[in-house]
């Protein structure tokens, strides 16, 4: 499991990002690269990093459901992620 700070330094990543998205974009749609350089760093998308919602994880990051694999396969297992189940054959 992550640090608290390391998930909350994603957090604080995620809030920058946002903020700035509209700025950003219309810097560059300009050719702006000036003022871009200007804004701060952690506003960049490129930044950001797919975490685990649960454990912060940053390694085997599932999109479809936001966690990573070992709690996807916990969350699986228990019953607690609808319409999957264990695959037996």
């Amino acid at each position: 499991m992550a640090r608290e700070s390391v998930k909350a330094r994603e957090r604080k990543r995620e809030k920058l990002v946002a903020r700035y998205a509209e700025k950003r974009a219309a810097l560059k749609a300009a050719g702006d690269y000036e003022g871009l350089d200007k804004l701060p760093r952690n506003s960049s998308k490129v930044r950001l990093h797919n975490r685990c919602k649960l454990t912060g994880r940053p390694k085997g990051y599932m999109r479809r459901f936001g966690i990573s694999r070992v709690t996807f396969r916990e969350m699986a297992s228990e019953g607690k992620i609808p319409g999957v189940t264990k695959a037996s054959w």
